[in-house]
Protein backbone atom coordinates (compact mmCIF):
# COMPACT_ATOMS: atom_id res chain seq x y z
CA UNK A 1 0.00 0.00 0.00
CA UNK A 2 0.91 3.70 -0.68
CA UNK A 3 1.12 5.68 2.02
CA UNK A 4 -0.13 9.14 1.79
CA UNK A 5 2.45 11.92 2.29
CA UNK A 6 0.67 14.39 4.98
CA UNK A 7 4.33 15.86 6.08
CA UNK A 8 6.60 18.62 4.32
CA UNK A 9 9.55 19.83 5.50
CA UNK A 10 11.16 22.97 4.95
CA UNK A 11 14.88 23.33 5.37
CA UNK A 12 14.81 27.09 5.97
CA UNK A 13 18.18 27.93 8.42
CA UNK A 14 20.62 29.07 5.27
CA UNK A 15 21.85 32.73 5.97
CA UNK A 16 21.50 34.12 2.73
CA UNK A 17 24.67 35.74 1.93
CA UNK A 18 24.14 36.08 -1.86
CA UNK A 19 21.26 38.40 -0.79
CA UNK A 20 23.47 40.60 1.24
CA UNK A 21 22.83 43.28 2.81
CA UNK A 22 18.92 42.75 2.61
CA UNK A 23 18.78 39.35 4.27
CA UNK A 24 21.40 40.42 7.53
CA UNK A 25 18.52 40.99 9.71
CA UNK A 26 15.57 39.49 8.04
CA UNK A 27 15.29 35.90 6.71
CA UNK A 28 15.96 34.90 3.08
CA UNK A 29 12.76 33.35 3.27
CA UNK A 30 10.81 36.57 4.24
CA UNK A 31 11.81 38.42 0.90
CA UNK A 32 8.53 39.14 -0.98
CA UNK A 33 7.62 37.98 -4.38
CA UNK A 34 4.70 41.45 -5.28
CA UNK A 35 3.35 41.22 -1.97
CA UNK A 36 3.97 37.76 -0.34
CA UNK A 37 7.03 36.70 1.20
CA UNK A 38 8.87 33.42 -0.64
CA UNK A 39 8.16 31.23 2.42
CA UNK A 40 4.37 31.97 2.28
CA UNK A 41 4.05 30.80 -1.56
CA UNK A 42 5.73 27.64 -0.62
CA UNK A 43 3.64 26.61 2.56
CA UNK A 44 0.22 27.71 0.08
CA UNK A 45 2.21 24.83 -2.56
CA UNK A 46 2.32 22.25 0.38
CA UNK A 47 -1.33 22.85 2.12
CA UNK A 48 -2.73 22.95 -1.74
CA UNK A 49 -0.85 19.60 -2.72
CA UNK A 50 -3.32 18.42 0.54
CA UNK A 51 0.05 18.64 3.28
CA UNK A 52 -1.11 18.49 6.64
CA UNK A 53 1.85 18.93 8.65
CA UNK A 54 4.42 21.76 8.36
CA UNK A 55 7.91 21.68 9.60
CA UNK A 56 10.15 24.35 9.67
CA UNK A 57 14.18 23.68 9.83
CA UNK A 58 15.32 26.85 11.21
CA UNK A 59 18.04 28.28 12.44
CA UNK A 60 19.27 31.10 14.58
CA UNK A 61 17.32 34.66 13.91
CA UNK A 62 14.10 33.19 11.98
CA UNK A 63 11.87 34.26 14.68
CA UNK A 64 10.37 36.56 11.75
CA UNK A 65 9.36 33.07 10.08
CA UNK A 66 7.62 31.81 12.85
CA UNK A 67 5.95 35.27 13.52
CA UNK A 68 4.58 35.14 10.08
CA UNK A 69 2.57 32.16 10.43
CA UNK A 70 1.34 33.13 13.86
CA UNK A 71 -2.13 35.57 15.03
CA UNK A 72 -0.54 39.26 15.27
CA UNK A 73 -3.33 40.74 17.60
CA UNK A 74 -2.13 44.41 17.73
CA UNK A 75 -2.36 44.20 13.78
CA UNK A 76 -5.70 43.01 13.66
CA UNK A 77 -7.17 44.57 16.29
CA UNK A 78 -6.13 48.03 14.25
CA UNK A 79 -7.04 47.03 11.16
CA UNK A 80 -11.02 46.17 12.76
CA UNK A 81 -11.01 49.71 14.86
CA UNK A 82 -10.49 51.41 11.20
CA UNK A 83 -12.97 49.31 9.04
CA UNK A 84 -10.16 47.40 6.85
CA UNK A 85 -10.30 43.83 5.46
CA UNK A 86 -8.68 40.81 7.10
CA UNK A 87 -8.76 39.15 3.50
CA UNK A 88 -4.52 39.46 3.06
CA UNK A 89 -3.89 38.34 6.55
CA UNK A 90 -6.43 35.58 7.00
CA UNK A 91 -5.21 32.78 5.00
CA UNK A 92 -1.65 33.33 6.68
CA UNK A 93 -2.70 31.71 10.22
CA UNK A 94 -2.08 27.91 10.69
CA UNK A 95 -4.39 25.84 12.19
CA UNK A 96 -3.06 25.33 16.12
CA UNK A 97 -0.50 22.35 16.28
CA UNK A 98 0.26 22.40 12.82
CA UNK A 99 3.55 23.86 12.34
CA UNK A 100 6.20 22.76 14.19
CA UNK A 101 10.12 24.34 14.23
CA UNK A 102 13.07 22.53 14.72
CA UNK A 103 16.56 24.24 14.63
CA UNK A 104 19.44 23.25 12.91
CA UNK A 105 22.44 24.37 15.08
CA UNK A 106 24.94 24.22 12.38
CA UNK A 107 25.01 24.51 8.93
CA UNK A 108 26.38 21.45 7.86
CA UNK A 109 24.44 21.28 4.59
CA UNK A 110 20.86 20.25 2.60
CA UNK A 111 20.86 16.60 3.74
CA UNK A 112 21.57 17.11 7.64
CA UNK A 113 18.51 20.28 7.98
CA UNK A 114 16.46 17.41 6.05
CA UNK A 115 18.18 15.12 8.82
CA UNK A 116 17.12 17.34 11.93
CA UNK A 117 13.19 16.70 10.87
CA UNK A 118 13.29 12.86 11.40
CA UNK A 119 11.99 12.77 14.90
CA UNK A 120 8.65 14.48 13.66
CA UNK A 121 8.21 12.07 10.03
CA UNK A 122 8.94 9.35 11.84
CA UNK A 123 8.37 6.37 9.42
CA UNK A 124 6.21 8.45 7.23
CA UNK A 125 6.59 9.30 3.44
CA UNK A 126 7.22 13.57 3.35
CA UNK A 127 7.88 16.28 1.37
CA UNK A 128 10.97 18.24 1.14
CA UNK A 129 10.05 22.22 -0.29
CA UNK A 130 13.27 24.58 -0.80
CA UNK A 131 11.24 28.07 -0.88
CA UNK A 132 13.99 29.81 -3.10
CA UNK A 133 12.67 27.86 -5.89
CA UNK A 134 9.23 29.28 -6.52
CA UNK A 135 7.27 27.30 -9.02
CA UNK A 136 3.86 28.51 -10.66
CA UNK A 137 1.61 26.41 -11.94
CA UNK A 138 -2.07 25.09 -11.90
CA UNK A 139 -1.90 22.50 -10.20
CA UNK A 140 1.13 23.68 -8.37
CA UNK A 141 4.22 21.63 -8.55
CA UNK A 142 4.05 19.15 -5.37
CA UNK A 143 0.00 18.68 -5.98
CA UNK A 144 1.61 17.15 -9.87
CA UNK A 145 3.96 15.36 -7.65
CA UNK A 146 1.98 14.08 -5.04
CA UNK A 147 -0.74 12.86 -7.83
CA UNK A 148 1.97 11.10 -9.77
CA UNK A 149 3.19 9.42 -6.41
CA UNK A 150 -0.31 7.98 -5.94
CA UNK A 151 0.49 5.70 -8.93
CA UNK A 152 4.14 5.01 -8.72
CA UNK A 153 5.09 5.38 -5.09
CA UNK A 154 8.50 5.23 -3.28
CA UNK A 155 10.47 8.16 -4.08
CA UNK A 156 10.03 11.47 -6.65
CA UNK A 157 11.95 14.04 -7.50
CA UNK A 158 11.49 17.40 -9.63
CA UNK A 159 13.19 16.98 -13.08
CA UNK A 160 14.06 20.46 -15.02
CA UNK A 161 16.23 20.78 -17.78
CA UNK A 162 18.84 22.94 -17.76
CA UNK A 163 21.95 24.29 -20.12
CA UNK A 164 25.02 22.06 -20.07
CA UNK A 165 26.98 24.71 -18.72
CA UNK A 166 24.31 24.98 -15.70
CA UNK A 167 24.78 21.04 -14.20
CA UNK A 168 27.67 21.64 -12.28
CA UNK A 169 25.49 24.35 -9.69
CA UNK A 170 22.99 21.31 -9.34
CA UNK A 171 21.85 18.09 -8.13
CA UNK A 172 21.35 15.85 -11.49
CA UNK A 173 19.85 12.78 -12.74
CA UNK A 174 21.06 9.98 -14.91
CA UNK A 175 17.92 8.63 -16.48
CA UNK A 176 16.52 5.46 -17.50
CA UNK A 177 13.12 4.78 -19.05
CA UNK A 178 10.20 7.76 -19.59
CA UNK A 179 6.62 7.46 -19.43
CA UNK A 180 4.81 10.55 -19.70
CA UNK A 181 6.28 13.23 -17.50
CA UNK A 182 8.08 10.38 -15.44
CA UNK A 183 11.84 9.73 -15.60
CA UNK A 184 12.89 6.61 -14.32
CA UNK A 185 16.26 7.57 -11.94
CA UNK A 186 19.13 5.48 -12.51
CA UNK A 187 21.58 7.52 -10.68
CA UNK A 188 21.59 10.49 -9.04
CA UNK A 189 25.48 13.29 -8.95
CA UNK A 190 25.71 16.59 -6.33
CA UNK A 191 27.04 18.96 -8.66
CA UNK A 192 29.14 17.30 -10.66
CA UNK A 193 32.19 17.74 -12.04
CA UNK A 194 33.42 17.29 -15.65
CA UNK A 195 30.72 15.52 -18.09
CA UNK A 196 27.00 15.01 -16.26
CA UNK A 197 25.01 12.39 -16.58
CA UNK A 198 22.36 14.53 -18.27
CA UNK A 199 20.87 18.38 -18.24
CA UNK A 200 18.00 17.20 -15.47
CA UNK A 201 18.47 19.10 -12.66
CA UNK A 202 16.75 18.64 -9.14
CA UNK A 203 14.72 21.89 -8.59
CA UNK A 204 13.86 21.66 -4.97
CA UNK A 205 10.80 19.80 -4.36
CA UNK A 206 11.40 15.94 -3.42
CA UNK A 207 9.08 13.04 -2.30
CA UNK A 208 11.20 10.62 -0.33
CA UNK A 209 10.39 7.37 2.05
CA UNK A 210 11.62 7.67 5.58
CA UNK A 211 14.65 5.15 5.06
CA UNK A 212 16.19 8.25 3.80
CA UNK A 213 16.67 9.47 7.46
CA UNK A 214 18.59 6.03 8.02
CA UNK A 215 20.87 6.83 5.41
CA UNK A 216 21.47 10.12 6.64
CA UNK A 217 22.30 9.19 9.96
CA UNK A 218 25.99 8.14 9.29
CA UNK A 219 26.13 10.37 5.85
CA UNK A 220 29.87 12.00 5.48
CA UNK A 221 30.67 15.39 3.96
CA UNK A 222 30.31 15.26 0.14
CA UNK A 223 30.10 17.95 -2.26
CA UNK A 224 31.52 21.60 -1.02
CA UNK A 225 31.78 19.78 2.40
CA UNK A 226 28.66 19.46 3.65
CA UNK A 227 26.10 16.58 4.04
CA UNK A 228 24.31 16.44 0.63
CA UNK A 229 21.11 14.76 0.11
CA UNK A 230 21.27 13.70 -3.09
CA UNK A 231 24.20 11.47 -1.82
CA UNK A 232 21.44 9.90 0.68
CA UNK A 233 18.63 9.37 -1.93
CA UNK A 234 21.28 8.18 -4.31
CA UNK A 235 21.50 4.91 -1.79
CA UNK A 236 18.04 4.57 -2.05
CA UNK A 237 18.16 3.65 -6.19
CA UNK A 238 17.72 -0.03 -6.91
CA UNK A 239 15.91 -0.85 -3.42
CA UNK A 240 12.89 0.98 -3.83
CA UNK A 241 10.87 2.87 -6.60
CA UNK A 242 13.20 6.44 -8.00
CA UNK A 243 11.31 8.50 -10.39
CA UNK A 244 12.12 12.41 -11.56
CA UNK A 245 9.06 14.54 -12.15
CA UNK A 246 9.28 17.15 -15.06
CA UNK A 247 6.63 20.23 -13.51
CA UNK A 248 4.19 21.62 -15.75
CA UNK A 249 4.78 25.35 -15.13
CA UNK A 250 7.29 27.86 -14.41
CA UNK A 251 9.84 27.87 -12.36
CA UNK A 252 12.32 30.84 -10.83
CA UNK A 253 15.08 30.50 -9.09
CA UNK A 254 14.58 33.39 -6.17
CA UNK A 255 17.87 32.23 -4.67
CA UNK A 256 19.82 34.04 -7.68
CA UNK A 257 18.55 37.94 -7.74
CA UNK A 258 18.11 37.66 -11.59
CA UNK A 259 15.79 35.24 -11.02
CA UNK A 260 14.05 36.70 -8.06
CA UNK A 261 13.52 40.38 -9.86
CA UNK A 262 12.00 37.95 -13.15
CA UNK A 263 9.54 36.21 -10.73
CA UNK A 264 8.36 39.44 -8.98
CA UNK A 265 7.73 40.91 -12.95
CA UNK A 266 6.45 37.69 -13.70
CA UNK A 267 3.87 37.44 -11.10
CA UNK A 268 3.28 41.25 -10.86
CA UNK A 269 2.47 41.03 -14.79
CA UNK A 270 0.10 38.51 -14.07
CA UNK A 271 -1.99 40.65 -11.95
CA UNK A 272 -5.03 41.96 -12.35
CA UNK A 273 -4.76 45.13 -10.14
CA UNK A 274 -1.33 46.32 -11.03
CA UNK A 275 -0.25 44.16 -14.02
CA UNK A 276 -1.18 46.77 -16.42
CA UNK A 277 0.44 49.71 -14.53
CA UNK A 278 3.73 47.68 -14.43
CA UNK A 279 3.55 46.13 -18.29
CA UNK A 280 3.82 50.05 -19.27
CA UNK A 281 6.23 51.14 -17.32
CA UNK A 282 8.20 47.64 -18.69
CA UNK A 283 7.61 48.62 -21.86
CA UNK A 284 8.46 52.80 -21.42
CA UNK A 285 11.92 51.20 -20.12
CA UNK A 286 12.45 49.35 -22.94
CA UNK A 287 11.38 51.45 -25.03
Amino acid sequence: MIKPVRKAVFPVAGLGTRFLPATKAMPKEMLTVVDKPLIQYAVEEALEAGIEQIIFVTGRGKSALEDHFDISYELEDTMRARGKSLAAIDGIRQKPGSPVYVRQQEPLGLGHAVWCAREIVGDEPFAVLLPDELMVGTPNFLKQMVDAYAGVGGNIVGALEVADSETDKYGIISPGAVDGRLTEVTGLVEKPKGKAPSNLMIPGRYILQPEVMRILETQGAGAGGEIQLTDAMAQLIGKQPFHGFTFDGHRYDCGDKAGYIQANLALALAREDIGPSVRAFAQSLLG
